[in-house]
């Protein structure tokens, strides 16, 4: 017959619990935080758009609108073609 004796030190030797806590403070040195930076340009674009909101502007918008969702928007495709081609001219140069 085996006889253990002090089985209270079982849990007094875990030779992982110091790697964890290393790592676990490793982790938090790395941890960071998401940032948001917004350019110059981005700024104005949108200053110029909060400037857009006249009332004339919010009738063109709802009229779009009503002929979307009733079905009579009629797209042009000759002017969107126009504002494609210089796009699609400067990608072919790159």
């Amino acid at each position: 017959m085996m006889k253990i004796n002090e089985t209270q030190r079982l849990g007094a030797v875990n030779p992982y619990a110091k790697h964890n806590e290393q790592r676990a403070a490793e982790a938090s040195r790395k941890k960071k935080t998401d940032n948001v930076q917004i350019s110059a340009e981005a700024m104005e674009m949108l200053q110029s758009q909060q400037n857009v909101t006249s009332p004339e502007r919010q009738k063109q918008i709802d009229a779009l609108k009503e002929q979307v969702s009733t079905g009579t928007y009629h797209v042009e495709s000759g002017k969107i073609a126009e504002k494609l081609l210089p796009y699609l001219k400067q990608q072919d140069r790159n």
